[in-house]
């Protein structure tokens, strides 16, 4: 298992282009910044899946942001920044493979459709 483990990091490495990526614990919380937003992500066992919990701000004075997501064998979720028009996303991925969770650290992604930059740059502006 740990070789599958470890293989499977080394691929998560290798298809999103980050520095690195850490594997949790159940229970264990991680630490994760990623541009002005610092927070925590942790995982249960549940009986429908590996519940992944991950709380951002981007301050201390700032409403924490709380996303939620249970998943089962081979899912993933991405948590995404934007940033200022043109300028890429910043991206961390929470992946589960078996009984395995890995947290990317954030990595710069860029946009792949100017009508998403646009729509961005509206809901801003209003």
């Amino acid at each position: 298992m740990i070789r599958y483990s470890t293989a499977f990091a080394t691929v998560l490495l290798a298809t999103t282009s980050v520095a690195a990526a850490s594997e949790l614990a159940p229970g264990n919380g991680h630490s994760i910044h990623f541009g002005h937003v610092k927070g925590v992500v942790y995982y249960t066992v549940e009986q429908d899946g590996y519940r992944v919990v991950a709380t951002l701000a981007s301050g201390a004075d700032a409403q924490p942001m709380r996303f939620v997501s249970t998943l089962g064998p081979g899912q993933h979720m991405v948590i995404s920044l934007p940033q200022a028009v043109g300028q890429p996303s910043l991206d961390f991925e929470i992946m589960r493979d078996g009984t395995t969770v890995l947290v990317s650290e954030p990595a710069a992604t860029p946009m792949a459709d100017p009508m998403e930059q646009a729509a961005i740059q509206d809901a801003l502006d209003r």
